[in-house]
């Protein structure tokens, strides 16, 4: 679980580092863009009330306070699931991913009630129209290896078959 602790603390901090960055000394939620390697990566102020591209967005008070637990809940049911089936290093890893980037737009939640996304990427004519952070990164990155990794052989599952 050392490993899982460590993963979830490094993308937290780094989260929020860069989410403290754009929002203080480069004052992205004041200027609203700034180029970075024009077209390619931008940084836009997005404040995201919903999931994934603002999916299930609202300015409601109480749908902040929803999707808070759900992200609590879903980190609790990894938790659990990882240290019921054991804990190889790469689960480990992938579940701090999640877990750290999860952790990280809570607070976000907390604070602002809202996420702050600021990360716009564009490429070969593709104007992206939407905006992500790290914590949005390291969910879809330890959400997709948990999945390639859960239904390997030696994965860590208790009482799974040997050949």
């Amino acid at each position: 679980m050392k490993t899982m602790i460590g993963t979830a603390a490094t993308i937290l901090v780094a989260d929020q580092a860069t989410k403290w960055y754009v929002l203080g000394p480069l004052a992205l939620d004041q200027r609203l863009f700034v180029p970075v390697i024009d077209p390619y990566i931008n940084f836009v102020m997005a404040w995201n009330t919903g999931i994934n591209f603002g999916l299930f967005g609202s300015d409601t008070g109480w749908m902040r306070w929803v999707l808070i637990a759900v992200a609590l809940g879903i980190c609790a049911f990894v938790l659990v699931w990882l240290k019921r089936e054991g804990a190889p290093r790469g689960m480990q890893i992938a579940t701090g991913l999640l877990v750290g980037g999860a952790i990280g737009n809570v607070i976000d939640r907390i604070r602002f009630g809202a996420v702050a996304d600021f990360l716009n990427m564009s490429c070969c004519g593709f104007t992206n129209p939407y905006a992500f952070n790290v914590a949005d990164i390291s969910i879809f990155v330890g959400a997709g290896l948990l999945i390639l990794l859960s239904g390997r052989e030696g994965s860590g599952t208790k009482g799974a078959a040997k050949k």
